[in-house]
């Protein structure tokens, strides 16, 4: 078979209940490098934190990290990046918002965050990547891949809402999870990081095959040939890429299983 591209999100699609990596997922990813795939881990999750997942994997793997705000070779050569202007990270800090909405700011090297949030580092036990408590409000705005604000869905809904018009149209801003309103420089998104990717491997869309689970994987799966969505997904996520292939639920092991029936890999597994 022709080499294809294989892009996966992370939480709720590649990695288990517990956000990790399950045997059957590393045996899977591979094989399949192994027979000259390529292969490519797409996530909302800063580089550092993706890159963990890399190593544990143990195969080349392209990292389009903080929603494709950044796209980085197998080999972590910077492929492209984009950051949000700084004057708009300025004009998002200073909008009015619920006091238990968690500010948070990636950068290159880091993640920092308003106020201490512990209950959000169980997402990354397997990694050991952490926040830095830091004072956002002086922050200058300059080297922010994404803002991101954490808090309860109809809080995060309000302060959506009340992003002027003239700043909205110069963001992108979408979810990866009810409670994770994700905030980047208009034209970002898994997508428009995958179509890049395309371009770098001289590869047809119709050779490339997508997994995700929630509204911030919508654009990468309709640039996709082959895009499937899991059967935990947001409902709403149907509804954006009807053309979607719906599939088994993350866990246990249900992009592992999709690609073993794709690339016919179940008896060289078994």
């Amino acid at each position: 078979m022709d080499p294809h591209l294989i892009v996966t999100d992370l939480d709720n699609t590649l990695l288990d209940a517990e956000h990790d990596l399950d045997d059957l997922t590393i045996e899977t990813l591979r094989a399949l490098s192994a027979r000259g795939h390529h292969l490519a881990l797409a996530s909302g999750r800063h580089f550092l934190d993706i890159a963990a997942f890399r190593r544990r994997l143990g195969v080349p793997a392209y990292i389009l990290s903080t929603n494709g705000a950044h796209l980085h070779a197998p080999d972590d050569t910077l492929i492209a990046e984009q950051w949000v202007p700084a004057e708009l990270v300025r004009e998002l800090v200073a909008l009015p918002r619920e006091a238990d909405i968690r500010l948070n700011f990636y950068t290159n090297e880091e993640w920092l965050i308003d106020a201490p949030a512990p209950e959000l580092l169980a997402l990354h036990a397997h990694t050991g990547f952490g926040y830095r408590v830091a004072d956002l409000a002086a922050h200058d705005g300059r080297g922010v891949g994404k803002v991101l604000c954490i808090g309860d869905p109809e809080a995060l809904a309000a302060l959506e809402a009340s992003i002027p018009a003239g700043l909205g149209e110069r963001l992108h801003l979408t979810y990866s999870m009810a409670d994770s309103l994700e905030i980047m420089a208009q034209g970002v998104n898994k997508g428009a990081a995958l179509e890049r990717l395309l371009a770098h491997l001289d590869l047809p869309a119709e050779r490339c095959l997508a997994f995700g689970d929630n509204l911030n994987d919508a654009e990468m799966l309709a640039v996709a040939g082959h895009g499937f969505i899991m059967d935990n997904a947001n409902p709403a996520l149907f509804a954006r890429v009807p053309r979607a292939t719906r599939i088994d639920h993350h866990h246990p092991h249900g992009v592992a299983r999709r690609l073993q029936r794709f690339f016919a890999l179940e008896a060289s597994l078994s």
